[in-house]
C-alpha cells in the first residue's frame, strides 16, 4: 500500500479529518478538516509528513471549519469540493451560528473538483467521483490502487447520509452508492466522515439503505 492515513476525529461531531500520506514520498494531505487544528497539527508533527493540500468532499461546517487555519499554517492550497456546493461554504457563518460554533468565515477553495479529476498526492492518485445526494457538490476521493475511498457523508458503516438539508436528495444519494461507489469492487475499504470504517462487500450485505444482498466472495 503506498498511501497510508492516519483518522483524527475532530469537533463535537465526531468528524473523522483523515491524514493521507505516499509513504514513497511522505508528501500529506488532509481530508476535510473540521476544527481541532492544533490536534491535527499535532498529529501531523507525531507522523513526520509533509502536507501540501487540503482536500474537502463537502461544504457542510463539521467537515470545512478548519480549513483556512491548515491553509493558513501549512501555505497550501485547498482542492474540492464541487462547485455545486458553493452556496454551503458562503453560509459558513449562518452554519456557525446555527450549530453553536464558533464562527467560521465564509471561503472560496482554491480548486473546485469535477467527475473524473484526479489529485495526486507524491506517487499516488486519488480519482474524484462527484457523489451528490447529501449535498449537491459532494465528491468521493478513490485511490484505486490501495482499494480505498474517502467518502465523506454519502454511506456509512451501516447507514447513509443525510438528505433532509437545502439541495439533499434521497434518490439521489441512493443512486450515488449504488450506481458510482458499489461498481467500484466489494473489497474496497472506506473511511466515511463519521464512525468506523467498512467496506462496500459488507454495506451491500447489510446496510439496511442500501443492501442488495450481493454476496461479498
Amino acid at each position: 500500500m503506498a498511501l497510508k492515513y492516519e483518522i483524527v476525529p475532530v469537533t463535537g461531531f465526531q468528524q473523522n479529518c483523515s491524514i493521507i500520506w505516499c509513504d514513497k514520498t511522505n508528501e500529506a494531505a488532509l481530508i476535510d478538516p473540521g476544527g481541532d487544528v492544533s490536534k491535527l497539527v499535532a498529529k501531523v508533527n507525531e507522523l513526520g509528513v509533509n502536507v501540501v493540500k487540503v482536500l474537502l468532499t463537502h461544504g457542510h461546517l463539521d467537515h470545512v471549519g478548519g480549513t483556512e487555519e491548515v491553509r493558513d499554517a501549512y501555505n497550501v492550497p485547498v482542492i474540492g469540493p464541487e462547485k455545486q456546493d458553493a452556496f454551503w461554504l458562503q453560509a459558513l457563518p449562518a452554519q456557525s451560528e446555527m450549530f453553536g460554533f464558533a464562527r467560521t468565515e465564509a471561503f472560496d477553495p482554491d480548486q473546485w473538483l469535477e467527475d473524473g479529476d484526479e489529485v495526486t498526492l507524491g506517487e499516488s492518485v486519488l480519482k474524484v467521483i462527484h457523489t451528490p445526494g447529501h449535498t449537491p457538490g459532494h465528491v468521493v476521493l478513490f485511490s484505486e490502487e490501495d482499494r480505498m475511498a474517502w467518502v465523506g457523508d454519502v454511506l456509512f458503516n451501516g447507514s447513509i447520509g443525510r438528505t433532509d438539508f437545502p439541495k439533499g436528495d434521497h434518490a439521489t444519494l441512493i443512486s450515488s452508492i449504488k450506481e458510482k461507489l458499489f461498481p467500484l469492487g466489494n473489497d474496497i475499504t472506506f473511511v466515511p466522515g463519521h464512525g468506523p470504517t467498512s467496506t462496500f462487500g459488507i454495506e451491500r450485505q447489510q446496510n439496511p439503505y442500501v443492501a442488495d444482498n450481493m454476496p461479498i466472495w
